[in-house]
């Protein structure tokens, strides 16, 4: 059932990605979080949200949360560039089956074998599936 769930899951991130303005890569971060750890949840969202800000741009960021604004949903962050105010990464935390996972995504850089490494590095990332517009892959 999990399987269905999250073939599911990835299939929606592929649809998020496409069409659009630019072209986009992204990941869903699987976590053992549960409610209990916002407080986790929330120091894993700054932490991949740095990964990806370090390989996608030369600019200080800042996290700009749904939180802050009617435009956009509870646990929804973005990643945005403190001088321009321009876009660097979003990220959705979605409760499911009692944890969270995390679904992010960034401009398509030429490396984003390296960003999924490093997410996979981020504390309590139980497991990194790549998304991009094509497809979604588990980790090599």
């Amino acid at each position: 059932m999990t399987e269905t769930l999250n073939a599911d899951l990835y299939r929606r991130a592929v649809e998020l990605l496409k069409p659009g303005d630019i072209e986009l890569h992204g990941a869903v971060v699987h976590t053992s979080l549960d409610g209990e750890e916002e407080s986790m949840m929330h120091q894993l969202t700054l932490d991949a949200g740095d990964v990806i800000s370090a390989h996608v741009t030369d600019e200080d960021t800042y996290v700009y949360s749904g939180n802050d604004s009617d435009e956009f949903g509870v646990n929804q962050h973005h990643g945005r560039t403190i001088d321009g105010d321009e876009f660097v990464w979003e990220c959705q935390q979605l409760m499911r089956e009692g944890t969270y996972d995390v679904v992010l995504y960034w401009e398509a850089t030429d490396d984003h074998d390296a960003i999924l490494d490093d997410l996979r590095g981020v504390a309590n990332a139980d497991e990194v599936v790549g998304v991009t517009e094509e497809e979604y892959f588990a980790e090599p």
